[in-house]
Order: structure tokens, then C-alpha cells, then sequence
């Protein structure tokens, strides 16, 4: 199984001009890398392989000092990057998707270096997180690290420094919970509402920190171009976004560790989150982050043993969760209310939403776990 652990570091000022140094370098060798690739394509049709740009590296470090003042495997990692971007590109286009084609990175579109293994050009010392050509950076060990650190990334967001290190934990055996399973139904008006009638309310973060976000983006329109004063406002408005980001983050995974703490199955609407984004309700959408959330759950249930079942989102609302008919006249957005015409069944909308889904989740476990499901 494969961690990922987060922290912060304290880089000193000439530690952070060399880790903005070493960023710059890698985004030129990702754009460089990237115009041979479309040269090569557009003068002679000849496609250019993560193979070929690997083995050209070596002549680039002769002929430019940046990059031979670069670790080579981070180098590497780089244009592993660029290829997977052209891997996702080719199967869009496969697929008949909006293909995409990669793009060159700009300067504030680049922050992120990789370095292949622990121990190449960065190794972590106590309390000291060495880089080659930087030093010895502090970082905040706010937890431990577990497993055996396999990769280390540094990444820069709204000014500041973090360290990426992805832990190998060895295989673990989760033993299956055999708690009660759960249905929820996601929604804008309660995050999120349980099979058992639980609610839970939206937080709203974006909403609230709207008003700020307005002032701190005029104060940008207001500055120079190039100036000074405008990369500090510039910087404002990135700590309030990271800001909005921790909180919705924070908000993901202790409302998932609820539920996976609680529950033994849990069942989804696998909603096309996309679709709902583009329409009249997209900054409701944005804001509550359905698949952030859905992507958490999912992790934290793996490592606990519990089982997350996504089952189609057709009816759900509009069927009744005590027979299953269906309204004559379907509910609309404005309907908070489920009426059945045939069984009288009441209940609130999402509610008998959570049920329909509970039930559908149920009905697409073995059944072994189904029975298991209702003894527990």
C-alpha cells in the first residue's frame, strides 16, 4: 500500500531562491522537451518518446549549465511528466474526447519537482530535508512518517513550500467492517443525507470567503502589470483560495472518517459531476467538491474495510424508496418533499433518496455480504 504525507517547509531566503531556482529549470526543460516533441511532429511526422528525450538528456546538461546543475534523475521525473501528458492526450483523442493537447507551462503554471528516489538528491536527515544544490531544509514533521519513503516531491503553493514524500507501507491485511451499511445522497441543500436520516449541512467556504476573494482581485486589476505590488496582490488572493482549499479539505476528511468509522458498506450515487458543473448550479457545485469528497471516502474505506458501491443515479430521486413506484408527474428541484400516490409513503426528498440508494448498493453486493449486511 502506497501514503502520501504532507509538510511544510522553512526554507531560508537563499534556500528558497535556489527551490525557485531548481523550479524554474524544470519548467523550461518541460517546455523545451515539449516544443521538440511538436517540432519533430509538425516538420517530419515523427513522433518522440519518453526513451529518445531521455537519452538526449545527457547532451542538454553539456550544453546548458542549468540543467546540468540539476539532479538527473528529478530531470527524469520531468519528462515522465511531459510523457504522461501526452499519454492522456492520445487516449482522449482515442476515445473521441475533447483531446487537449499539452500545453507549455507558464511560470506561475509550474510548481512542482519529483525526485525518483529517496537518497538521489534529497534525503531526509531528523528535522532536515536535504536537497542537492540547496541544503538542508527545515521541515515541520507535524506526523510521523510511515513506511519507507519511496518518492519526495517539493512543491510551491501561494508562496510557501511543502515536501511530498510517497511511503510504501508494506501489504496490510484490513479485516472487512461489519458495521451497518448506508446510503447517502449528495445535494446542495444538505451536503449530504443518510440512509438512517442523518444530514450533514454544506459548508459554504467559497460563499464566505466570496467578499474577500471580490476586494483582493480588484486590488489586483488596480496594480501594474509587472510591478512589485502586484505579485504581492497576486499573492494575497492565492493564500485566500489555499485558504478556501485547506478548509474544504479539512471539511472532506473528517466528514468521511465519520462515516467510514460508522458504516460497513457505504453507497453512492455515481453522479456526473462534470454535466452538473456546467449548468446554472456550477458554483454551488465547485464549492461543496462532490468528487474530492467521493475520492476520500473511497481511500479512507480501503484502509478501513469498508466498501464503497457508486450505483447509477437514474430514479433515485423520483422513485418511492417503500415500493419503488414511480410519480405520475416528476418531481422538480423546488419538490422537498416525497409523496407517494400509491403506498402514501412521506418522507423528505433526499432522505428517500438515501434509501433508494441503499437499496440499490445492496443489491449489487455478493449475497454473502447482503445477508451479512442485515444481521449486522
Amino acid at each position: 500500500m502506497r501514503k502520501s504525507f504532507k509538510y511544510r517547509l522553512y526554507p531560508n531566503r537563499n534556500q528558497a531562491q535556489a527551490l525557485a531556482k531548481m523550479l524554474e529549470t524544470h519548467r523550461r526543460l518541460y517546455n523545451d522537451a515539449l516544443a521538440q516533441r511538436k517540432r519533430a511532429w509538425e516538420e517530419a511526422k515523427q513522433s518522440v518518446s519518453y526513451f529518445d528525450q531521455s537519452a538526449s538528456l545527457k547532451g542538454w546538461r553539456e550544453t546548458n549549465p542549468f540543467f546540468a546543475a540539476t539532479n538527473f534523475s528529478s530531470c527524469q521525473m520531468t519528462l515522465r511528466r511531459l510523457d504522461r501528458s501526452f499519454q492522456a492526450f492520445f487516449r482522449r483523442a482515442k476515445a473521441g474526447e475533447a483531446a487537449g493537447y499539452p500545453r507549455f507551462r507558464g511560470v506561475n503554471r509550474f510548481d512542482t519537482v519529483d525526485f525518483q528516489t529517496h537518497g538521489d538528491g534529497c534525503r531526509l536527515k531528523e528535522n532536515k530535508l536535504y536537497f542537492q544544490h540547496v541544503g538542508d531544509v527545515k521541515v515541520k514533521l507535524h506526523r510521523p512518517v510511515e513506511g519507507k519513503i519511496k518518492t519526495v516531491s517539493f512543491k510551491r503553493e501561494a508562496g510557501l513550500w511543502y515536501a511530498i514524500f510517497s511511503c510504501d507501507l508494506g501489504e496490510i491485511e484490513v479485516a472487512p467492517s461489519t458495521n451497518p451499511p448506508v446510503g447517502i445522497d449528495l445535494g446542495l441543500k444538505s451536503f449530504l443525507v443518510t440512509s438512517e436520516g442523518a444530514s450533514v449541512a454544506p459548508p459554504k467556504f467559497y460563499r464566505q470567503a466570496e467578499a474577500a476573494l471580490r476586494r483582493a482581485q480588484r486590488r489586483v486589476s488596480r496594480r501594474a502589470k509587472g510591478s512589485r505590488g502586484r505579485r504581492e496582490a497576486v499573492r494575497i488572493v492565492a493564500r485566500l483560495q489555499q485558504q478556501v482549499a485547506n478548509q474544504r479539505r479539512d471539511f472532506h476528511h473528517k466528514t468521511a472518517l465519520a462515516l467510514v468509522r460508522d458504516h460497513g458498506t457505504i453507497a453512492v450515487e455515481d453522479l456526473n459531476v462534470k454535466g452538473i458543473a456546467q449548468t446554472r448550479l456550477a458554483k454551488s457545485v465547485h464549492d461543496v467538491g462532490w468528487s474530492a469528497f467521493l475520492s476520500i471516502l473511497e481511500h479512507k474505506a480501503e484502509c478501513a474495510g469498508v466498501r464503497v458501491i457508486r450505483v447509477p443515479p437514474r430514479n433515485t430521486t423520483q422513485a418511492c424508496s417503500e415500493c419503488g413506484a414511480l410519480p405520475d408527474v416528476p418531481k422538480t428541484l423546488s419538490d422537498r418533499v416525497h409523496s407517494c400516490p400509491r403506498c402514501g409513503y412521506q418522507a423528505d426528498r433526499d432522505l428517500n433518496a438515501a434509501r433508494n440508494i441503499l437499496r440499490l448498493g445492496l443489491s449489487r453486493q455478493a449475497p454473502t455480504q447482503r445477508v451479512a449486511a442485515h444481521v449486522a
